[in-house]
């Protein structure tokens, strides 16, 4: 039996659509052509590689599923990284709940020197993120890395605002914690 092949240099477009027509070999294609990408964002929300396999898996079933909505109005990738994002807070909302540590309306922030940052790699950082626990690593991604708000979490994990709040200020204050640690350098108050 013969194979058919896609040229790797076909356009996005083209290979939607000839998707949308149910062929198999250009659904690889695109899985093909996404799937590192996104198990990077997969990655970022899940507590261990198997488990961001398995929403990598799931978010694209999704995706094929609901191809047809794709409208080619803005990037494909931008919108396949929709659905990881949510197909990963499907997940966690499956397995976790969220508890407030604290209420977080007034704190004193601190911060470390531009030096102490320049001692880490980007690596580093996303290490430390990875060792936090699942709520503050959800929270802590969802608002630093993804951009949404607080009040955008709450609604995706059904969790208070101050929740969303308080598992962000405690992911902070461990990661400055970490930082601290690999670097030596001590946090100051802000006026310091």
């Amino acid at each position: 039996m013969k194979r058919l092949r896609i040229p790797i240099n076909i356009p996005e477009e083209q290979l939607i659509r000839q998707c949308l027509q149910g062929d198999r070999v250009s659904q690889k294609h695109l899985y093909d052509r996404h799937s590192s990408k996104m198990f990077g964002v997969c990655l970022r929300y899940a507590p261990d590689y198997q488990a961001a396999e398995d929403i990598l898996q799931e978010g694209f079933i999704k995706a094929f599923r609901n191809l047809e909505r794709f409208r080619f109005e803005g990037s494909f990738e931008g919108w396949l990284r929709k659905i990881m994002v949510n197909t990963a807070i499907e997940v966690h909302r499956r397995k976790n709940s969220l508890y407030p540590i604290m209420d977080v309306e007034h704190t004193d922030v601190e911060f470390f020197d531009e030096n102490a940052l320049d001692k880490l790699a980007a690596a580093d950082l996303m290490q430390m993120i990875d060792t936090l626990s699942p709520g503050y690593k959800t929270v802590f991604s969802l608002y630093a890395i993804e951009g949404f708000s607080h009040k955008e979490i709450s609604e995706q994990l059904n969790i208070s605002e101050g929740t969303s709040k308080s598992q962000l200020a405690r992911a902070r204050y461990i990661l400055m914690e970490m930082v601290e640690q690999r670097t030596g350098l001590k946090r100051k108050a802000i006026g310091e």
